[in-house]
């Protein structure tokens, strides 16, 4: 399993010199420049759309000093960066770069300054205009759990502003501020009643187990497994397998993934939760995804089997804590998925990746569509964390590769339409706990399992309500990626 983590992302370790002609010139600017040059070396050779890209040509520049002067038309790194974006916000909505290394590879182990809850939602009640936010789900042990706020919460204040469709934006302060307040309410009818009740809270570090909630149904005479799962985290690997140790110990007949809330994360995780998902695949040889890197990186492309095996790994450190034995079932023709438009990247890597094997229902909304994926890339000569320059903290996670399943599919990048179309929001008045039966989503699922429902989309009811968009998104939220400690020896 080693060896193929080491064909699949080897370039993170020995930066490929030989794809390059021997006599080429070779940019060497002044220390001041340095991040500015590891952004462009970077870019050049592992960005997935260098080509497209004319200042990440290889014959862009004849000398030093032209390098030089092109780097110095920038007066940031991050300037640099977004420059060098193959059609920002358009072809790249993905890329970033950050100035501290260490809060990125936190945030990879399920760890970052958080207030604790995800915003389910922004709806317009009523014709007056009044918008209001409801809870998605709250963090254990995090400022939101301890102010007491559950799923379902209503929020018809925020930093003192009763929401409108003309003020909503100020919501965004939850991505910006070290501290919110938020004030509470009921709606029935269009009609929003305070309760009284007000929350502040403060950002602090916060360690999220992505593993949310799980649990065996028996309904309709059959069992069922149900699974929340927020993130594609490495760190929770063993907490990932121990609820499939559960499912198979119940004999499940049945499975609902809950991944509305899941923007991605780890390649490999999501290779070991379609091997605990589908068992009957043979471990290391039936392909469930594989990756293709830009023309100067051809090699590192590969396919990510089927696993018996899965790696686990601290979550303080991140670093390799052994192996477990993957818990797999063979109890299993079909997927029941839950999403919405924020499941996305390494969720929709399982929802492509198991099309081929087995029937994959999609209950919700239509998915974000991301079939793209990403690397970190540290100031080192070959990229990799050993031998980082200890100068600065930059780091950066361009898109290095796109993803496909076993068929050569990837055609998902205007997400995938849901087989029934349910939206969370239309219940906002009385959003249930995930596992409750009648609970929006999971009610479909259990219904069309059951067989009280047409396989087909069903429209929302007339009514007043709309959902709002329009806010900024959770940093590092949506993402595929491969992670530094997966690779190292």
């Amino acid at each position: 399993m080693k060896k193929l983590f080491y064909l699949f992302v080897s370039g993170v370790l020995l930066w490929s010199c030989s794809d390059k002609d021997d006599d080429a010139f070779v940019p060497d600017p002044s220390e001041d420049l340095e991040i500015h040059d590891f952004v462009w070396k970077g870019m050049n050779t592992w960005y997935f759309w260098q080509e497209e890209v004319n200042d990440l040509g290889d014959d862009r520049f004849a000398s030093s000093e032209e390098y030089e002067d092109f780097l110095n038309n920038y007066a940031t790194p991050e300037g640099l960066f977004d420059h060098l974006i193959y059609e920002d916000g358009t072809v790249d909505r993905f890329s970033w770069i950050v100035d501290d290394y260490e809060v990125l590879l936190s945030s990879f182990r399920g760890e970052s300054d958080s207030f604790g809850f995800e915003i389910g939602g922004l709806v317009q009640v009523n014709d007056a205009n009044d918008v209001i936010l409801y809870v998605g789900y709250v963090v254990p042990d995090s400022p939101a759990d301890d102010a007491g706020m559950s799923r379902g919460d209503i929020v018809y204040k925020f930093d003192n502003v009763a929401l409108n469709t003309s003020n909503y934006q100020v919501v965004n302060n939850f991505y910006s501020n070290e501290s919110i307040r938020l004030e509470f309410a009921t709606v029935s009818n269009g009609i929003i009643t305070p309760t009284g009740k007000s929350s502040t809270l403060n950002l602090r570090s916060v360690q999220e187990n992505p593993v949310h909630f799980s649990e065996v149904l028996n309904y309709g005479g059959r069992k069922i497994g149900y699974l929340v799962y927020h993130a594609f985290r490495n760190t929770y690997n063993k907490e990932l397998n121990d609820v499939f140790e559960d499912f198979k110990n119940s004999g499940i007949e049945e499975l609902v993934l809950d991944l509305r809330y899941n923007g991605g994360g780890s390649v490999s995780t999501s290779a070991y939760l379609a091997s605990m998902i589908y068992g009957d695949a043979a471990a290391e040889k039936e392909v469930f995804a594989t990756l293709a890197y830009n023309s100067k990186n051809p090699r590192e492309g590969g396919s990510y089997p089927f696993f018996d095996k899965a790696d686990t790994y601290d979550k303080s450190t991140g670093k390799n804590n052994g192996t477990i034995t993957i818990n797999r079932l063979n109890s299993l023709t079909r997927v029941y998925v839950l999403t919405s438009g924020d499941t996305a990247s390494a969720s929709e890597m399982i929802i492509n990746g198991l099309k081929p094997f087995m029937e994959v229902i999609v209950i919700g909304e239509t998915t974000y569509g991301k079939n793209v994926g990403s690397q970190t890339l540290f100031d080192s000569s070959d990229f990799g964390t050993r031998n980082i320059n200890p100068n600065h903290k930059y780091a950066m996670q361009p898109i290095t590769f796109k993803i496909y399943n076993k068929n050569g599919e990837s055609d998902y990048t205007h997400g995938f339409d849901p087989d029934i179309l349910v939206e969370e929001y239309h219940s906002y008045e009385n959003i249930r706990a995930f596992g409750d039966t009648e609970e929006s989503l999971l009610s479909a699922a259990l219904n069309d399992i059951s067989g009280f429902s047409a396989r087909s989309m069903v429209s929302p009811s007339e009514t007043d309500i709309k959902a709002l968009k329009g806010l900024k998104e959770q940093r590092f939220s949506k993402e595929m990626y491969i992670v530094p400690g997966e690779i190292q020896p």
